[in-house]
């Protein structure tokens, strides 16, 4: 069953500052392109056995079917709709971030 993969604007945002945190202070623009390009495929993958990956844990995402995908030292968050057959991924993030801070933040 192939699923619809939606991006949510704070997800593309996380991309966007991984990539430029990478790019410009780390001063390598060919890992952050090579990087952004890693976890965009990953996300798009996410359209066939979206379930394939583990359910996050704490409450309050769990019950909301969160789950996340690791890719390299990052991890994406998404939620799995199968009735309506769509995957939608609210958060890219540095694994060493305190996640669940971060996900407390997420609206």
């Amino acid at each position: 069953m192939i699923y619809n993969v939606k991006i949510t604007g704070q997800a593309r945002s996380d991309l966007k500052m991984i990539y430029e945190y990478i790019a410009n202070v780390l001063m390598e623009p060919s890992i952050a392109e090579k990087q952004y390009s890693r976890i965009e495929n990953a996300i798009y993958s996410l359209n066939h056995m979206p379930e394939r990956y583990q359910q996050y844990e704490n409450e309050a995402w769990q019950s909301r079917n969160l789950r996340a995908m690791p890719v390299n030292n990052y991890l994406v968050f998404y939620t799995v709709d199968n009735e309506n057959r769509i995957t939608t991924v609210i958060r890219v993030m540095y694994g060493a971030r305190n996640i669940q801070k971060e996900l407390d933040n997420t609206v």
